[in-house]
């Protein structure tokens, strides 16, 4: 699912799957613990989950951000792994966490590239397949639409719904990643949908 995609289908209650625990999660936990003790056991857990890290705060960001931030959140990471505590957290969650802090950084940034992608004109293309054409227009008349709203929603809401519907994380997780209640993740990720319905519904 592209990120325009994503972002429009969560737009509308219970039209985006939202993503279970991997099934890997406790031994993810084990895995970070035993790296206490034997650091090459690190490599695991950067293996498995730098490019999901790193293609999140892309989609965010931009690739040239991405490479620098991702690459600090592991390190970060690596630096606070014994603070982990498999019984109370998920790793994956605990990595995006440290990733989302980091992003925060950059909101401003964030905010004024939603806002410039919103005023790009559609493109002009040459008309040898009016049909492709049409398609592509039209998508990235949406994703503009998309970058209108998204730059309406609060930060804190904004950082919810996109945890979601680009980190492909489940309530609970999004809940560990931010450190705040599951009721909360509700409401912010209510608050957000709102928003995008209200620009999505008339196209």
């Amino acid at each position: 699912m592209t990120p325009d995609l994503a972002l429009a289908t969560l737009a509308f209650p219970g039209r985006l799957p939202v993503a279970a625990v991997p099934a890997e999660a406790d031994e993810d936990g084990r895995t970070l613990e035993a790296s206490v003790r034997e650091p090459d056991r690190f490599t695991l857990i950067f293996d498995r989950y730098f490019g999901q890290v790193h293609a999140y705060v892309a989609r965010r960001l931009g690739t040239d951000i991405a490479d620098d931030l991702a690459a600090e959140t592991f390190l970060i990471a690596f630096r606070q792994r014994e603070r982990f505590d498999r019984r109370h957290g998920v790793v994956r969650a605990w990595l995006y966490g440290i990733a989302t802090n980091l992003i925060r950084r950059h909101r401003r940034d964030e905010v004024r590239a939603w806002r410039a992608i919103a005023k790009l004109p559609p493109p002009v293309e040459s008309v040898d397949d009016e049909e492709r054409i049409a398609a592509q227009v039209t998508a990235q008349g949406v994703g503009r639409e998309l970058a209108a709203a998204l730059a309406k929603v609060s930060a804190k809401d904004r950082e919810v719904l996109l945890l979601v519907a680009l980190g492909q994380l489940t309530y609970d997780e999004v809940a560990a990643a931010l450190g705040i209640a599951y009721g909360t993740v509700c409401s912010r990720l209510s608050r957000a949908r709102r928003i995008l319905r209200d620009t999505l519904e008339p196209l």
